[in-house]
Protein backbone atom coordinates (compact mmCIF):
# COMPACT_ATOMS: atom_id res chain seq x y z
CA UNK A 1 0.00 0.00 0.00
CA UNK A 2 2.92 2.30 0.88
CA UNK A 3 4.45 1.61 -2.24
CA UNK A 4 1.48 2.27 -4.05
CA UNK A 5 1.30 5.73 -2.56
CA UNK A 6 4.35 6.80 -3.22
CA UNK A 7 4.33 5.92 -6.79
CA UNK A 8 1.18 7.81 -7.07
CA UNK A 9 3.12 11.05 -5.69
CA UNK A 10 5.59 10.44 -7.94
CA UNK A 11 3.96 9.96 -10.84
CA UNK A 12 1.44 13.28 -10.01
CA UNK A 13 5.07 15.18 -9.39
CA UNK A 14 6.55 14.70 -12.48
CA UNK A 15 3.21 14.92 -14.00
CA UNK A 16 3.07 18.63 -12.28
CA UNK A 17 6.45 19.07 -13.38
CA UNK A 18 6.17 18.32 -17.05
CA UNK A 19 2.65 20.54 -17.37
CA UNK A 20 4.16 23.58 -15.42
CA UNK A 21 7.15 23.76 -17.39
CA UNK A 22 7.75 27.39 -18.52
CA UNK A 23 8.25 26.03 -22.17
CA UNK A 24 4.56 24.46 -22.04
CA UNK A 25 3.97 27.68 -24.76
CA UNK A 26 7.12 29.43 -25.53
CA UNK A 27 7.79 30.95 -28.47
CA UNK A 28 10.25 28.37 -29.57
CA UNK A 29 8.45 25.13 -28.69
CA UNK A 30 5.77 26.94 -31.10
CA UNK A 31 8.02 27.96 -33.67
CA UNK A 32 8.94 24.12 -33.85
CA UNK A 33 5.37 22.71 -33.09
CA UNK A 34 4.24 24.76 -36.07
CA UNK A 35 6.85 23.10 -38.73
CA UNK A 36 5.74 19.46 -38.02
CA UNK A 37 4.66 17.70 -40.86
CA UNK A 38 6.88 20.17 -43.47
CA UNK A 39 8.11 17.46 -45.93
CA UNK A 40 11.61 16.50 -46.38
CA UNK A 41 13.43 18.47 -48.95
CA UNK A 42 17.32 17.74 -49.86
CA UNK A 43 18.96 21.26 -49.18
CA UNK A 44 15.45 23.17 -47.96
CA UNK A 45 15.89 26.17 -45.62
CA UNK A 46 12.13 27.33 -46.23
CA UNK A 47 8.81 25.83 -44.49
CA UNK A 48 7.99 24.71 -47.96
CA UNK A 49 10.66 21.76 -47.53
CA UNK A 50 14.01 21.42 -44.76
CA UNK A 51 16.87 18.55 -44.57
CA UNK A 52 17.61 18.79 -40.97
CA UNK A 53 20.32 21.23 -40.51
CA UNK A 54 18.11 23.51 -42.96
CA UNK A 55 15.18 23.22 -40.24
CA UNK A 56 18.00 23.58 -37.26
CA UNK A 57 18.92 26.82 -39.20
CA UNK A 58 15.55 28.03 -39.55
CA UNK A 59 14.28 27.50 -35.95
CA UNK A 60 17.28 29.12 -34.49
CA UNK A 61 17.09 32.53 -37.00
CA UNK A 62 13.79 33.14 -36.15
CA UNK A 63 15.93 33.88 -32.76
CA UNK A 64 18.36 35.82 -34.34
CA UNK A 65 20.98 32.77 -33.39
CA UNK A 66 22.74 32.45 -37.19
CA UNK A 67 23.88 28.56 -37.55
CA UNK A 68 25.65 27.08 -40.47
CA UNK A 69 23.93 24.64 -42.85
CA UNK A 70 25.29 21.51 -42.64
CA UNK A 71 24.86 19.10 -39.36
CA UNK A 72 28.58 18.93 -39.40
CA UNK A 73 28.86 22.20 -38.86
CA UNK A 74 26.39 23.00 -36.74
CA UNK A 75 28.16 20.20 -34.27
CA UNK A 76 31.09 23.22 -33.89
CA UNK A 77 28.90 25.54 -32.70
CA UNK A 78 28.02 26.73 -29.20
CA UNK A 79 28.81 24.48 -26.14
CA UNK A 80 28.78 20.69 -25.82
CA UNK A 81 26.16 19.22 -23.48
CA UNK A 82 26.30 15.89 -21.70
CA UNK A 83 23.14 13.85 -22.78
CA UNK A 84 22.19 13.97 -19.44
CA UNK A 85 22.10 17.37 -19.39
CA UNK A 86 19.78 18.44 -22.18
CA UNK A 87 17.19 20.87 -22.30
CA UNK A 88 14.67 22.23 -24.93
CA UNK A 89 16.51 23.87 -27.49
CA UNK A 90 19.85 22.02 -27.63
CA UNK A 91 21.35 20.74 -30.86
CA UNK A 92 21.18 16.71 -30.60
CA UNK A 93 23.74 15.20 -33.34
CA UNK A 94 23.96 11.60 -35.11
CA UNK A 95 25.82 9.34 -37.63
CA UNK A 96 23.63 8.11 -39.68
CA UNK A 97 25.92 8.01 -42.61
CA UNK A 98 28.47 6.39 -41.26
CA UNK A 99 31.07 8.80 -41.19
CA UNK A 100 30.61 11.23 -38.21
CA UNK A 101 28.18 13.73 -37.55
CA UNK A 102 25.43 13.72 -40.49
CA UNK A 103 22.32 14.20 -39.15
CA UNK A 104 20.81 17.14 -36.61
CA UNK A 105 17.72 17.81 -34.10
CA UNK A 106 17.18 19.62 -31.80
CA UNK A 107 15.97 18.83 -27.93
CA UNK A 108 12.38 18.79 -26.77
CA UNK A 109 12.31 17.42 -23.67
CA UNK A 110 11.30 13.75 -22.38
CA UNK A 111 14.40 12.19 -24.14
CA UNK A 112 12.62 13.43 -27.55
CA UNK A 113 14.13 15.80 -30.42
CA UNK A 114 11.96 17.16 -33.55
CA UNK A 115 14.05 17.18 -36.68
CA UNK A 116 13.68 16.59 -40.65
CA UNK A 117 13.57 13.36 -40.71
CA UNK A 118 14.14 12.25 -44.78
CA UNK A 119 10.85 9.81 -45.42
CA UNK A 120 8.81 11.48 -42.81
CA UNK A 121 9.57 15.64 -42.71
CA UNK A 122 9.24 17.30 -39.71
CA UNK A 123 8.41 15.12 -37.00
CA UNK A 124 9.37 14.32 -33.41
CA UNK A 125 10.99 11.06 -32.45
CA UNK A 126 12.39 9.78 -29.56
CA UNK A 127 16.15 9.43 -28.68
CA UNK A 128 15.60 5.99 -26.79
CA UNK A 129 14.69 4.13 -30.16
CA UNK A 130 17.54 2.06 -30.90
CA UNK A 131 18.14 3.77 -34.31
CA UNK A 132 19.28 7.25 -32.39
CA UNK A 133 20.72 5.25 -29.29
CA UNK A 134 23.09 3.61 -32.15
CA UNK A 135 23.86 6.45 -34.01
CA UNK A 136 23.65 9.34 -31.22
CA UNK A 137 27.01 11.56 -31.22
CA UNK A 138 26.67 14.39 -29.52
CA UNK A 139 24.70 17.56 -28.14
CA UNK A 140 25.36 21.34 -28.50
CA UNK A 141 24.09 24.30 -26.49
CA UNK A 142 23.54 27.21 -28.73
CA UNK A 143 20.73 28.82 -26.77
CA UNK A 144 23.08 30.61 -24.40
CA UNK A 145 21.63 31.20 -20.38
CA UNK A 146 20.49 34.57 -20.94
CA UNK A 147 18.66 33.86 -24.04
CA UNK A 148 17.11 30.82 -22.62
CA UNK A 149 16.21 33.04 -19.62
CA UNK A 150 14.71 35.60 -22.00
CA UNK A 151 12.50 32.89 -23.69
CA UNK A 152 11.36 31.72 -19.79
CA UNK A 153 10.31 35.02 -18.95
CA UNK A 154 8.64 35.94 -21.94
CA UNK A 155 6.26 32.37 -21.41
CA UNK A 156 5.82 33.59 -17.75
CA UNK A 157 4.62 37.24 -18.82
CA UNK A 158 2.73 35.59 -21.46
CA UNK A 159 0.63 33.38 -18.48
CA UNK A 160 -0.15 36.04 -16.34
Amino acid sequence: MRKAVLLSLALFALFCVQVGSVFADSKLEETMNDLKGVPYKWAGTTDKGFDCSGFTRYVFSKFDISLPHSSAAQAKEGDKVAKDDLRLGDLVFFNTGGSGVSHVGIYVGDNKFIHSATNEGVVVDNMSESYYVKRYVTARRVLDDDTFQQLSAEQEEAEE
